[in-house]
């Protein structure tokens, strides 16, 4: 427990930042699940949507430093590919 008053601001201001780094890292999460669903039922103009939406939420988490700067690029560069595997079989089908 603290014992100044600035170590007791100090852990009520950690709470407060750690609950709202947790959302957003939800947020990353539930948005990427969001897209994997449009991938797997191979609805591109759903997944392009659901990519758009995705990267932006990915970048305002980096931004915040809820998420490293370097892992939201990497998770948007592999969600990028993905989307780029349905557009090619999609034209290859149809």
């Amino acid at each position: 427990m603290p014992n100044t008053q600035s170590a007791k601001k100090r852990l009520r201001q950690n709470v407060k930042r750690r609950l709202r780094n947790q959302m957003r890292r939800t947020r990353c999460k539930s948005s990427r699940k969001a897209f994997l669903a449009a991938v797997e039922q191979q609805d591109v103009a759903a997944a392009e949507e659901a990519l758009r939406v995705c990267t932006s939420v990915f970048d305002k988490a980096a931004k915040k430093h809820a998420i490293s700067k370097a892992k939201a690029d990497r998770n948007k560069a592999r969600l990028m590919r993905k989307l780029s595997a349905i557009k090619t079989t999609e034209g290859a089908t149809a």
